[in-house]
């Protein structure tokens, strides 16, 4: 599958990174090539591409947005056209003063991604914990892959998520429309507070148990 990354800072990184061992295609879309991110990256997961942003997404089946949340206007502006018809897979999260939404709730953070990309398919993923879950998603002693929980409104972008997912070794759960990632954002801001506040850590995720 072809990837491009808008964002390639700690969320980004290890998600490329990985993706690209697991055998994808991965393109880093660069506004500056030389910039610190991008070389980090590139020194991390040597076999990542750079390419300039638009020439990225018009080669990408799917679109990784991995930027902070306050930067996804500024990432987004002027390449809505193109990613028309595209995966665009929201790991963004509205964190707010004091571990809070950062929207107030009234919408989601995934919602307001879709608004400044309303062609494409939004599916909100990778986002209820931190980056060191993606650099490393083996919990060896779980008898069940750790979850993913992923929103959208297109069923198809979200069984292509879904596939990403395995790929990288967590086991998807669709949690229905787009609408529901404001609950997978508290997720993300409980997952924060018990990793960084209450001194848990990061090593733990969720998993899903069925009968």
């Amino acid at each position: 599958m072809k990837i491009a990354f808008l964002g390639i800072g700690n969320v980004g990184a290890p998600l490329a990174g990985n993706l690209a061992k697991a055998g994808h295609e991965v393109t880093v879309a660069a506004r500056d090539p030389q910039s610190q991110s991008v070389q980090k990256a590139l020194a991390a997961y040597p076999g990542l591409a750079v390419l300039p942003a638009r020439e990225a997404l018009s080669k990408a089946d799917v679109v990784f947005l991995a930027t902070p949340f306050a930067a996804n206007e500024t990432a987004l502006k002027g390449i809505e056209s193109d990613l028309k018809g595209k995966v665009l897979v929201d790991c963004t999260n509205p964190v707010g003063a004091g571990i809070s939404h950062g929207l107030d709730n009234k919408m989601s953070g995934a919602e307001s991604v879709q608004a400044l990309a309303p062609g494409a398919h939004v599916v909100k993923a990778f986002s209820i914990y931190g980056y060191e879950n993606f650099i490393d998603s083996r919990y060896p002693a779980a008898k069940e892959p750790p979850a993913m929980l992923i929103a959208g409104d297109d069923a198809a972008a979200k069984e292509t998520v879904a596939k990403i997912c395995a790929d990288l070794g967590w086991k998807a759960l669709d949690v229905g429309p787009l609408s529901s990632s404001l609950h997978l954002e508290h997720m993300a801001l409980l997952w924060i507070k018990m990793a960084r506040l209450q001194g848990k850590g990061p090593g733990f995720v969720w998993a899903v148990l069925e009968r």
